[in-house]
């Protein structure tokens, strides 16, 4: 593969970026289009990006399945292995064509690297227009609050319309309609998924065919950050007021227990606090819990928004200050700031009698508000050790906290 954005990424950042799912379907369709019209795959087949990039995928799949054709001409129906041809078209005579892209997601820690991506092309009568299907390993939409509709695969905008752009492109080419039914399919893809967000927002059966630029840039987390605008999206849309950010398994199974929330109000918040704060600034829910481990929380107290360990780290000095401010000795806050972890520096005050875990709780929900500038959501903060016990919590504050417990 080669594209000369990927060459000045690749400069600037040491990394090497890598091609979104979206765009590896979109290189598969083009394939596979092509060869239905003209009886040859290009390999490799080169598309066009959003943002310009003119990367070439080699094809690791490709399969051109004769119909019953009579002459030339489109032919098939959606859903129909393979039809009598029939209208206008070059055509070839066969039933469908499909071609299939191994996903290389560059130096990013990407779940669906290597995964297999495949599109299966049909052609359909004039008229018929672009007809997404979720084949094997690509799941559909089971709720509301996403960017598609109940029913629809999980194949989203932005691929649908990259997709668009090159059936569009290759039927002027070579005399088509531009008349189709696209199956795209992962190999494996409902055992990757497992390991995503899309079971808990109602994407069943498979991955999500994603991508707005069609490039993975390496830990840019932008498929995570997605899920997380997903989430709140899919809990808006079921009516939920409440929602929890957490930071991993044993904080949400936390909230919870304090709060019985429903899975869906559960957003995997991992080490994007800012994230999470941001979207929820721009749709906004009544209330925000923020449930994490106290290290982590601690660094949000410190106005940090990524909370990730190569990011951003435990300030043992602000710790020290803050416990100041709730009765610590200056000999305890020079421990706190000699102190080896954040949660040495706790125990230490825990065993000095100083509440450290609820002002290092009320501090990051101040930090949060600030984030939300003014946004209609109240937000609490609780903090807990490795156990999943609470070792911090602040009131809830903000618009509309006055008549909630606590407060």
């Amino acid at each position: 593969m080669s594209s000369g954005g990927r060459a000045a990424q690749l400069k600037h950042t040491g990394l090497r970026p890598g091609w979104t799912t979206g765009a590896c379907a979109t290189a598969a369709t083009t394939a596979a289009y092509t060869a239905l019209l003209t009886g040859e795959f290009p390999d490799p087949v080169t598309i066009t990006l959003p943002k310009g990039q003119t990367p070439s995928f080699a094809l690791a799949v490709e399969s051109l399945d004769a119909g019953p054709a009579s002459g030339t001409g489109t032919g098939g129906t959606a859903g129909a292995a393979a039809g009598p041809a029939s209208g206008t078209g070059t055509g070839t005579g066969a039933g469908s064509a499909t071609a299939g892209v191994v996903k290389d997601a560059g130096d990013d820690p990407d779940v669906t690297h290597g995964a297999l991506i495949r599109s299966t092309v049909r052609l359909l009568p004039p008229g018929s227009g672009v007809v997404f299907r979720a084949g094997p390993g690509v799941g559909t939409v089971t709720l509301p609050g996403l960017p598609l509709e109940v029913g629809e695969p999980a194949i989203n905008p932005v691929p649908r319309q990259l997709m668009r752009e090159h059936v569009a492109e290759v039927a002027a080419r070579h005399g088509g309609t531009g008349d189709v039914e696209i199956t795209v399919s992962v190999d494996n893809g409902a055992e990757i998924a497992r390991s995503t967000w899309n079971p808990r927002i109602g994407i069943l059966g498979g991955l999500s065919i994603l991508g707005t630029t069609g490039v993975v840039v390496p830990y840019s987390c932008s498929a995570w950050i997605d899920s997380i605008r997903r989430g709140v999206d899919v809990a808006r849309a079921g009516g939920l007021t409440h929602v929890a950010g957490c930071t991993g398994s044993t904080s949400e199974r936390t909230v919870t227990e304090l709060y019985e929330l429903p899975e869906i109000a559960l957003l995997d918040m991992g080490d994007f606090a800012g994230a999470v704060l941001k979207y929820v600034r721009r749709h906004p829910v009544d209330r925000l819990t923020i449930c994490g481990g106290f290290a982590k929380l601690s660094k949000l107290a410190a106005g940090h928004l990524d909370l990730h360990s190569a990011r951003s780290q435990v300030d043992k000095g602000f710790l020290a200050a803050l416990a100041r401010t709730g009765g610590a000795s200056e000999a305890l806050a020079a421990e706190i700031a000699a102190a080896n972890t954040g949660l040495a520096a706790l125990r230490l005050c825990e065993a000095a009698g100083v509440p450290l875990g609820d002002l290092v709780a009320a501090r990051a929900r101040d930090e949060a508000l600030a984030v939300l500038r003014g946004a209609p959501v109240a937000v609490d903060v609780i903090c807990i050790d490795r156990a999943g016990t609470v070792v911090g919590r602040s009131a809830p504050a903000g618009p509309g906290a006055e008549g909630l417990p606590g407060a």
